[in-house]
């Protein structure tokens, strides 16, 4: 009897042998801190593009929609990506300015979630970050735009073999 759809997914393997510690009572205050740790480790274990992340938005109408794309930055005005402004998640966010990012490194068996509302940065800020772009030529792009997604929550997650993933969240109260 051949193999079902279902029992190949069940059978892959999840995450690796041996997965990173994690103990929320000694995690940092600020979840940027964590966050910096993390991806440190992640780039120390050779996990490839650590600063890439699913980007979750929706329509005016709530209907989702989500992409991969580069973490640029973060700082006090939030947690940094790019698009044009003239794309679907440009204006998503202009109708709907709520975004959900999600970082997965399966090598370490870690994910964070960073949820909140979405306000675009300055001009300024959006052209220096698109003549920072590799392959920049000098040409200006009046529609790219640098976001700052500002938290309302932030869940770093652990997995473990025995199935009691550790999940460490910091809500508003984390960022005032």
């Amino acid at each position: 009897m051949s193999q079902t759809f279902r029992q190949l997914l069940r059978a892959l393997p999840d995450f690796p042998e041996t997965l990173p510690d994690f103990d929320p009572d000694t995690a940092p205050a600020d979840p940027a801190e964590l966050f910096r740790q993390w991806l440190d480790e992640a780039l120390a274990a050779g996990v490839p593009q650590p600063n890439a992340c699913s980007l979750a938005t929706a329509d005016v109408l709530g209907r989702p929609s989500s992409r991969m794309l580069i973490l640029k930055d973060i700082d006090d005005e939030g947690w940094h990506f790019a698009t044009s402004r003239e794309s679907r998640k440009g204006q998503e966010l202009t109708a709907n300015p709520h975004a959900a990012l999600n970082f997965f490194w399966q090598q370490q068996g870690r994910q964070v979630r960073v949820a909140g509302s979405v306000v675009e940065l300055s001009r300024e800020a959006s052209a220096s970050d698109w003549h920072a772009r590799p392959g920049a030529d000098g040409t200006d792009n009046p529609t790219w735009q640098l976001y700052a997604v500002r938290p309302r929550e932030i869940e770093f997650w652990q997995a473990r073999h025995d199935r009691r993933h550790t999940r460490h969240r910091y809500g508003l109260e984390s960022f005032s």
